[in-house]
């Protein structure tokens, strides 16, 4: 104890920063030399294959053969299947520089299943900004964390857009609420808040919390904001409504004056314009088509799901909101 107290306050925390600062480095540095090691491993199956070996033979008698060669002279982690993976691992990212050595060989081996090329690289990108484990990663993939999103990020743009960044649907499947019958919006906005760090990261990138149930007043009435982020990408402040049923013209107005508002009240100079987004269980088109939501791209209305859906349902609900995304963008070019 008498030595604790004798030390200067910061030796501590400096040395321990030095230590974390080096396992890091080496963890990094380790890692980068696995990930070139199989990388390279999947470069000598693909040549060796090309050169001539039919595909179907090739796969039961060369990895198998090789697979027990490489075990019996360097143990562990040279299986048939990790051979097919270090294949796989090479087609999918055939440029070895760009490799991303924070990611483990388990991140890589669960991106390497997209079978989209850009898809690929931006769950790479999202895997590395967002400091995902692979546990967050797999749930991501699996929920269609960037399938969900209203539009891609064009790969020209400097800046995202509003629209690269909001999701329809939003999955809260780690909420562990298991029906939304009985739920009210104060119960739903609490269930999130005591779940921010993963409701951070259903969000996406950039976002910030604010506050919950944020006051704003004017001269004559007094307001209250479910919930308000700030993202620094955009540089701008977020707003959410919580909706526990479907989407109605009064929540669209309420939400379009709750943007007005913060703008003039509350919104610095330097911040770029308010966005709005309303959480519901449904959209009605028609509403959508008829409200201001048609023409203001700082509002947002998205369904939420409290359940991760089937891979069906999830590709029914994302390729619905595609379709009637375009056709919006469709009406306004005319």
């Amino acid at each position: 104890m008498e030595k604790s107290q004798n030390l200067s306050p910061n030796l501590f925390d400096t040395v321990a920063d030095v230590i974390q600062q080096a396992r890091r480095q080496a963890y990094r540095s380790s890692n980068g030399i696995l990930l070139r090691m199989y990388w390279k491993i999947g470069q000598l199956i693909v040549e060796d294959e090309q050169a001539g070996a039919v595909k179907a033979a090739y796969g039961k008698a060369v990895l198998r053969n090789l697979s027990h060669r490489l075990t019996e002279e360097f143990g562990r982690g040279f299986d048939e299947s990790n051979l097919r993976n270090m294949r796989t691992f090479f087609l999918a990212f055939p440029n070895r520089d760009a490799l991303r050595p924070v990611l483990s060989w388990t991140h890589y081996r669960m991106i390497c299943r997209i079978d989209d090329a850009r898809m690929r690289e931006l769950y790479v990108a999202h895997a590395v900004e967002g400091n995902w484990s692979t546990r967050t990663l797999q749930r991501n993939i699996r929920s269609h964390y960037l399938g969900r999103l209203v539009e891609l990020p064009k790969e020209e743009e400097a800046q995202p857009q509003p629209k690269n960044l909001i999701k329809d649907p939003y999955i809260f499947e780690f909420l562990g609420v298991p029906t939304p019958h009985g739920l009210s919006e104060n119960d739903l906005e609490t269930a999130l808040i005591n779940q921010i760090q993963h409701f951070l990261m259903e969000l996406g990138k950039g976002f910030a919390f604010v506050a919950r149930q944020q006051h704003i007043s004017t001269d004559t009435a007094d307001f209250y904001i479910d919930l308000v982020f700030y993202n620094y990408r955009l540089k701008c402040f977020v707003l959410i409504d919580l909706k526990t049923q479907r989407l109605n013209h009064e929540a669209i107005g309420q939400m379009d004056m709750y943007v007005r508002m913060y703008n003039d009240l509350k919104a610095g100079p330097d911040d770029q314009p308010t966005l709005g987004i309303i959480l519901c269980t449904d959209k009605d088109e028609t509403v959508v088509r008829y409200s201001v939501l048609a023409e203001n791209e700082q509002l947002f209305a998205s369904k939420y799901r409290l359940y991760l859906p089937t891979e069906e349902e999830l590709k029914q609900l994302i390729e619905e909101d595609k379709v009637q995304f375009e056709l919006r963008q469709k009406r306004e070019d005319d």
